[in-house]
């Protein structure tokens, strides 16, 4: 299996583990045994590319479009399920191959709308939980109307081609989800597991698996959930000799996102996604 969840009993454990030089390691597809870094700073993540730039595309659509083509890979898992089970490690693992390929690519030659789907096929067989090509144009034919979404069995088949590249072919993704279900009976917080699942599920949707260690945003999701049950855990957190003030951090960017959330609209991501011209 490609995915790797961190799932550690110690905390401790835990901070030695997951250093930003744990995450400089990898293949840089030249053969050469080069690294590629794959925990990325704030700043490196919003860069619109300039190609991008010279279309109007802002930091804000960017990150727009980004977000809608998470909840697209989401969406398209779900209907895939009528056919084939599909694991939310997938939908996870998709999200952040097409996160990473932003960061080096841009969205005027790698259109969102065949690289979302075509990361949830690479990453369905990295997990080895493969979904035909022939079913994701199936189920994206049913989802849309709209010819810009509509793509054949050979495009995805080349874009595949294309995101390996991108990716170096370095597709290890470690998440947040089973040191979760650790962090929950540690804290004593299993009646919160529902909702910082669904905490997690939304992290996906910004940009925060690119730049933080999944541990700190699992820790992030249970402060998070804290807060929201009015739970005192404060002595808890403290024991973990962790860098609280990262995860607070992460903490308000998810809580921000969701305030921010409610002022997103359609319209405002249709003009963003109109901005990139694709398909005539």
């Amino acid at each position: 299996m490609v995915s790797g969840d961190l799932w550690f009993e110690n905390p401790d454990l835990a901070n030695q583990i997951w250093t930003p030089e744990t995450w400089e390691k990898g293949d840089d597809g030249d053969g050469g045994g080069g690294t590629v870094k794959q925990l990325l700073d704030q700043e490196e993540v919003d860069v619109v590319h300039p190609l991008d730039r010279e279309k109007g595309v802002t930091l804000e659509d960017f990150k727009l479009i980004k977000m809608h083509m998470s909840n697209y890979v989401a969406l398209l898992a779900q209907k895939l399920a009528q056919s084939v089970k599909v694991r939310q490690r997938v939908v996870a693992t998709a999200v952040t191959y097409m996160r990473r390929v932003y960061t080096r690519k841009s969205m005027t030659e790698y259109d969102p709308r065949l690289v979302a789907p075509t990361c949830l096929y690479l990453a369905s067989k990295a997990e080895e939980s493969t979904v035909q090509a022939r079913m994701l144009v199936f189920y994206i034919r049913k989802m849309y109307s709209d010819d810009k979404y509509r793509y054949e069995i050979k495009d995805i088949l080349e874009m595949e081609m294309k995101i390996l590249e991108a990716l170096n072919y370095y597709l290890v993704v470690f998440h947040p989800y089973r040191s979760l279900s650790q962090l929950l009976q540690d804290a004593g917080m299993n009646d919160a597991t529902q909702i910082c699942w669904g905490i997690v599920n939304d992290t996906y949707k910004m940009d925060l698996i690119l730049i933080h260690p999944p541990h700190l945003i699992a820790l992030a999701s249970v402060y998070v959930a804290s807060v929201l049950k009015d739970k005192e855990n404060t002595a808890w957190f403290e024991e973990l000799r962790v860098e609280m003030n990262v995860v607070k951090n992460i903490a308000m960017e998810i809580l921000d996102f969701y305030d921010s959330h409610k002022m997103i609209t359609d319209e405002r991501i249709n003009a963003a996604m109109n901005k990139l011209s694709f398909k005539p």
